[in-house]
């Protein structure tokens, strides 16, 4: 890495494995999310919010990543949020700030989503909304549905692992990796 930046400094760590918090306890739906790095800033005993991407395109710009972190990181410690950055690891040495979050509008729209993902789970009816086709975001979900992917065990959130086939081919016509 040529410029270890926010990361050769102190770095503030929530407590809590997987920081989490009631988003609503009437509506039971609690918000958690495991945060990529605080930068601790001693100047003004404030943390800055960097989310690593390691991907070639740059964040959709109505991305919840950053708002949801926003609200991890208000309820799970006690210190402020100064600012946040996306760190761009393949095409930048540095963190990228972006504007902060509201923390009132980003409570409303997690939770209007969180609503909306509770009931399409409860009446099991999960359908994307890019149509028949789906997206990126569903491809990998058909696929274990489909039978397509290897079930490997549970994480430790208790959640089940799968592995996916590879598009990617070989020069030799045959699998070159799989995807994890």
């Amino acid at each position: 890495m040529n410029n270890p930046g926010p990361l050769k400094g102190l770095a503030v760590k929530i407590k809590e494995d997987l920081p989490r918090f009631w988003l609503s306890e009437e509506e039971e739906i609690i918000l958690s999310g495991k945060i990529d790095w605080l930068e601790y800033l001693p100047e003004t005993d404030q943390v800055h919010i960097i989310d690593f991407k390691t991907g070639k395109n740059d964040e959709d710009v109505n991305s919840l990543q950053l708002p949801i972190y926003h609200l991890l990181v208000h309820y799970c410690q006690h210190r402020t949020v100064a600012k946040a950055s996306y760190w761009y690891l393949e095409s930048s040495d540095k963190p990228e700030e972006q504007k902060l979050p509201d923390l009132a509008w980003a409570e409303a729209e997690v939770l209007a989503i969180a609503k909306k993902i509770k009931t399409v789970r409860k009446l099991d009816h999960f359908k994307c909304p890019h149509g028949e086709k789906g997206c990126w975001a569903c491809r990998p979900m058909e696929q274990i549905i489909r039978g397509e992917a290897q079930l490997m065990g549970e994480n430790d959130y208790h959640r089940d692992v799968y592995v996916l086939p590879s598009k990617e081919k070989s020069a030799l016509g045959e699998e070159s990796s799989q995807l994890i």
